[in-house]
């Protein structure tokens, strides 16, 4: 029996994205640039997310580009004078795709639909769909082989990739420790990896590659390597292209040769990355993208064919053409068809017991703290705008109940938060109101320290959360309307107990633990007990116990199916699919969500991309079949993200 219901949930900072690909004319000297002689033109419509494009013609009209829209990942094609992309033929139910370019009449793309033999192994690999007549896709990476950013050069003979080969995942997943290989695409099988350490290459002319990597100064910078065009050995040492002093990642070498490589560049005192040229005769960086929108970030430069333009992606701007808002609930495709997929803008939702709304945390340091949503997406209500508060769950024995942590997240067991209990009355929840007034009861004391997660048990009178009171991180159940009053210990011991979840039934409690490698804040596993602390037990999901492979979860986030049958989790066991460096914000190596049966059997992944997917809610089936939700409601979009978290100038 297949999973089912709805399930909610958060992805960190894609919902504002609002990508859309532009390019600008390549100046003829680099020492008189206006913004007026760039002219800078945009390629894509306005709908959805757009990026990491390539120009699909020599005159620099066309582009390939990547797009969210229609609820999935896929490949569009653009085209002056149309007023929507046409969608390039890939491989139809892939949940990812990334990196097109189109050389020769065939289309070259990244592609996450064939799992691989064994887990913790990205899924990302390199397709080719014939253009022509056959559409027909075939594999271009060998199997049991991961690649990522492959580069086609001009004839359409070479390839390159960034690679972790056959080696295994090696669980990292800021600096990503790939190798750069080049291969021919007649004959993909024969590979040479020309750069230990590497990442996004790029082709100038046939005969060199540039690619980036951190250099041993901690500065991200772009190298060259040249290579034999009859062997694709290197013919010397590669030789580092930038400087230190400035950070240079994702770059681009127009495709015939020439004097400039692009780069995206991350400045001291600068808050943005910009797109710049670099010189690699007189070894000088000019300005570009920093002389049109000094104040938003661009990403990911690639030249045309001729070299004549110079296109990335870069949020297009509130009140630009296209769409403007961001929906507080977007449905997403779900690989299973009995699973509806919505995301949430916003994080932890958690379904009312009537599964009409839904509670959600805003933005932790700016608010809304808490907020009720229609679950269809129409109406939403703020109950606080203060912020510092995350995890809703709601009481499931009363419709106007939700419970949430108060305090600041991700804190030792020190930290002052605090479980507290909000009520609101439900009849105010009208068409008419933006705001509803909700009553605050502290459930447990400031002194106790870090209190948080909380879940309703069933039956409304109890709440089960985690607590660092003891000087430990352990689970605990207490009173749900008058708190301390009655509270007992439900699990004990020098690790980590967190993120509970009660099931339906109310006859289980799932968590996360790193109790079985205590020592490792980085490894969380599974674990399931029962209310009274007995039957405590692992569920084996990646390899059986004492394997390996069990040893390396990183499992978050758990919780049950309406039927407690399942259980729904984010999860490390996929890998990464996408160089971290290139995309906004803080990539974590769990974001993606599976779904499972209480002995571990069943695996699915439902989410695959390159973003942070996470905090989920498992509700009924809302009897809604079609993709789409109707008139939603919506924020503006600010375009307000930020560079990876671990991605700084102080080096």
């Amino acid at each position: 029996m297949e999973p089912s219901g709805t399930i909610a949930f958060a992805t960190i900072g894609v919902a504002g994205f609002g990508f859309d690909v532009f390019s600008v004319a390549v100046p003829q000297s680099a020492d008189t640039v206006s913004a007026s002689e760039l002219a800078e033109r945009r390629h894509t419509d306005g709908v959805s997310i757009n990026y990491n494009a390539q120009f699909a013609d020599d005159g620099g009209e066309e582009v390939a580009f990547v797009s969210e829209r229609a609820g999935s990942v896929g490949l569009y094609l653009s085209r002056p004078g149309s007023e929507r992309a046409v969608p390039l033929p890939t491989v139809e139910g892939s949940p990812f795709h990334d990196r097109p370019t189109v050389r020769g009449g065939r289309l070259y793309f990244v592609s996450a639909h064939e799992k691989p033999a064994v887990p913790f192994r990205s899924w990302a690999a390199v397709y080719a769909t014939d253009l022509g007549g056959s559409k027909e896709t075939v594999r271009v990476t060998p199997q049991g082989v991961v690649d990522m950013s492959p580069a086609v050069s001009a004839s359409g003979e070479l390839l390159a990739v960034a690679s972790y080969g056959e080696r295994p995942w090696a669980f990292d997943f800021q600096v990503l420790e790939t190798e750069v290989a080049v291969f021919r695409a007649a004959d993909p099988a024969r590979r040479v990896v020309v750069a230990a350490r590497g990442g996004w290459p790029t082709w100038h002319g046939e005969g060199a590659v540039f690619f980036h990597r951190v250099a041993d100064d901690g500065w991200w910078s772009v190298f060259r390597v040249d290579i034999s065009p009859e062997t694709l050995e290197p013919s010397g040492a590669e030789t580092r292209v930038t400087p230190p002093g400035v950070h240079c990642f994702t770059p681009a070498a127009a495709s015939g040769g020439g004097r400039w490589i692009a780069v995206a560049t991350r400045r001291k005192g600068r808050a943005h990355r910009h797109i710049e040229l670099f010189d690699l005769e007189t070894e000088r960086f000019t300005a570009v993208t920093s002389l049109l929108n000094p104040e938003l970030h661009h990403y990911n430069p690639f030249f045309s064919p001729s070299g004549a333009r110079l296109g990335y992606h870069r949020f297009r701007g509130a009140g630009a053409p296209g769409e403007s808002a961001i929906p507080y609930l977007q449905p997403v495709r779900s690989p299973v068809g009995s699973v509806r997929m919505l995301r949430v803008h916003g994080f932890f939702p958690s379904f009312s017991p009537d599964a009409r709304h839904l509670a959600l945390n805003g933005d932790f340091n700016k608010g809304p703290g808490l907020t009720i949503l229609r679950t269809d997406g129409s109406k939403r209500w703020v109950l606080t705008e203060k912020p510092s508060l995350f995890y809703t769950s709601w009481s499931r024995s009363e419709t106007g109940v939700v419970f949430t942590s108060m305090g600041p997240i991700f804190e030792t067991h020190k930290a002052t938060v605090r479980i507290a209990r909000m009520e609101f009355d439900p009849s105010d929840l009208t068409d008419d109101r933006d705001d509803v007034h909700a009553a605050v009861n502290e459930l447990t004391r400031p002194e106790a320290g870090n209190d948080a997660f909380p879940a309703a048990s069933p039956c409304g009178r109890w709440v089960v959360f985690r607590s660092g009171r003891s000087g430990h991180k352990n689970l605990y159940i207490v009173d749900a309307a008058r708190g301390e009053e009655t509270i007992r210990r439900l699990t004990d011991g020098e690790w980590i107990d967190t993120m509970p979840s009660w099931s339906p039934d109310g006859n289980l409690i799932a968590f996360s633990s790193n109790r079985h490698d205590p020592a490792n804040a980085a490894v969380f596993s599974i674990y399931l007990v029962r209310p009274d602390g007995t039957g405590l037990r692992r569920v084996h999901v990646a390899g059986p116990p004492g394997s390996p492979e069990a040893d390396k979860e990183r499992f978050n986030h758990v919780c049950f199916s309406p039927d407690c049958q399942w259980l729904l989790f984010t999860a490390n066991l996929g890998g990464v699919n996408a160089e971290p460096v290139s995309a906004p914000n803080q990539f974590q190596p769990y974001g993606d969500l599976y779904v499972c049966r209480l002995d571990g059997s069943g695996l699915v992944r439902l989410t695959c991309n390159a973003y942070e997917n996470g905090t989920p809610a498992w509700g009924p089936a809302l009897g809604v079949e079609s993709p789409s939700l109707g008139p939603l409601a919506a924020d503006d979009s600010l375009g307000e993200f930020a560079e990876p978290l671990w991605l700084t100038c102080d080096v």
